[in-house]
């Protein structure tokens, strides 16, 4: 057994990942709205079944249904043995359940085709099954499920639905934790419409494969599992050879890494091709090698076209050591690293601390010294790391994005509260106003406002606020600062407007 799975990000709920969340909330509407309702109706009926005296007129027909099954494929075999167990320990209602997962049967049962009118005792059996029959629910995942005997023509609808359909709860469960862990990220590098466009492309290409891989066998796919290993191909792809810390579990041992993201494609799609090859043990990793392959190459078409801008720490603006040590400069930083992925965060932090003295403009160094600093939010070294960290320049959307997101974790875990300068602040209301952040802007730009003395820039400071607010048309927010600009602003054109709007 083996999974890997990013640690490097995380989500902001400041702009939250809805879409994700939204896929998340219609599988489970699917599941505990229509199939686990099924699943209940099947077990009452199954007691009802038992006693009905169906099982001594069709199972019979059954059994040799799966014979001729386990002829066509070895691995039905033990599922022929469990029936026939079930069938000598007069386990009818189990019987019953497990004839209900083979719909191309029941399908012929209950058209007679498998007790037909020549047959002695087909009016008892058609007696007894209009009382059993109208008790039954309508079948809904089966109905929706993903047929491997039936080819690419029949019902292709399908190869999608099947994708939002989960055989348990533990099923359902853990699937959605790993849709959540990946899609978080790539919906915030995406886009929410884009993100679904390509999971469910993810979705189709991992049924295709999975139906072209098992084509003519008995038996039928679902699960999301497939489009959510496109989407962990996609998230590989997208930071390519960067390097990421991933937990990782290989049977009995678990451990932290930082490995180069793009590497991770190839052992994903190599674990499932072996365990494949082992014989499956009833998990579908065909689905799952080809919502790998579909991703990869989907991320990769998109991003020959579309540059993006990957979310979080991942991506940072480009500095210039300050040391002229280099060595001095890796080994500090390595070893700070080294510290971190050991979970030694005390000692993690005095070591990138370290590290800034000698980069201190340097988003590699101050966002992972930010993060473990967040383990000690009263200390001096989390409110110096969100200084720096918040006073990096303002190179391009991405890194204004990474502020925006930096500035709220600071507000939300700083003891006993934040430490804004005004140089900070005629910093970050500019950052602010270009995001349209104007909650954030305004906050700030009042703290100035009301700081006991006048900060050099804050004059352009505020021109600029209300301008932002005037070209996106929200004229009663710039009206509320007119006062401030004629005391402080008096020449600018954007008083002189608002002026002559007040009368």
């Amino acid at each position: 057994m083996f999974f890997a799975i990013p640690l490097a990000n995380k989500p902001t709920w400041h702009a939250p990942p809805w879409m994700t969340v939204l896929i998340i909330v219609i599988n489970m509407l699917v599941y505990w709205g229509w199939q686990a309702p099924e699943e209940r109706a099947v077990e009452r009926n199954a007691e009802r079944y038992a006693r009905s005296g169906l099982a001594e007129l069709e199972m019979p027909h059954y059994l040799r249904h799966l014979e001729g099954k386990a002829r066509q494929s070895p691995d039905e075999k033990t599922h022929l043995a469990m029936a026939q167990a079930m069938w000598k320990d007069r386990e009818h209602a189990l019987l019953y359940q497990d004839m209900w997962q083979e719909p191309g049967f029941r399908e012929a049962l209950l058209a007679g085709q498998v007790i037909r009118e020549s047959d002695p005792q087909h009016a008892e059996w058609q007696r007894l099954r209009a009382r059993m029959t109208p008790s039954e629910p309508r079948p809904f995942t089966l109905r929706w499920a993903q047929y491997f005997d039936r080819g690419f023509t029949d019902r292709p609808e399908t190869l999608l639905t099947a994708t939002f359909l989960h055989g348990s709860v533990d099923h359902l469960l853990g699937n959605m934790v790993f849709l959540f862990l990946f899609g978080f990220t790539l919906e915030m590098a995406l886009g929410p419409w884009m993100y679904l466009l390509l999971y469910l492309l993810c979705g189709l290409g991992a049924s295709a494969v999975s139906l072209w891989s098992h084509a003519g066998t008995p038996g039928y796919g679902l699960g999301a599992s497939g489009a959510i290993a496109g989407l962990m191909a996609m998230y590989v792809v997208m930071y390519k050879l960067r390097r990421i810390q991933f937990f990782y579990l290989l049977f009995f041992y678990f451990n932290y890494a930082r490995w180069p993201a793009l590497v991770m494609l190839p052992v994903y799609m190599a674990h499932e091709l072996l365990q494949q090859w082992l014989g499956g043990q009833g998990v579908d990793y065909m689905a799952h090698f080809g919502g790998l392959l579909s991703g990869a190459l989907l991320m990769a078409a998109l991003m020959a076209v579309k540059t993006l801008d990957a979310p979080a720490n991942l991506m940072p603006a480009a500095a210039a050591p300050l040391s002229d040590d280099e060595t001095q400069v890796q080994a500090s930083i390595q070893r700070a690293q080294r510290l971190t992925d050991e979970l030694n965060y005390a000692a993690a932090n005095q070591a990138w601390h370290r590290a800034a003295r000698l980069r201190p403009r340097d988003p590699q160094v101050l966002e992972p010294w930010f993060e473990v600093a967040q383990h000690f939010p009263d200390s001096e070294g989390f409110h110096a790391a969100a200084k720096l960290l918040l006073t990096l320049p303002d190179t391009d959307h991405a890194a204004r994005k990474r502020t925006h997101a930096h500035f709220h974790t600071y507000l939300k875990l700083a003891k006993p509260g934040p430490r804004l300068s005004a140089n900070t602040l005629v910093h970050l209301v500019p950052v602010f106003v270009k995001l349209h952040a104007w909650d954030d802007a305004q906050r700030l730009a009042g703290l100035l406002h009301r700081s006991t003395s006048v900060h050099p820039k804050w004059p352009d400071t505020l021109t600029l606020l209300v301008n932002g607010l005037t070209q996106s048309n929200q004229w009663e927010a710039a009206m509320g600062w007119l006062p401030a600009l004629q005391a402080h602003a008096p020449a600018a054109p954007v008083t002189q407007l608002l002026a002559q709007k007040q009368k």
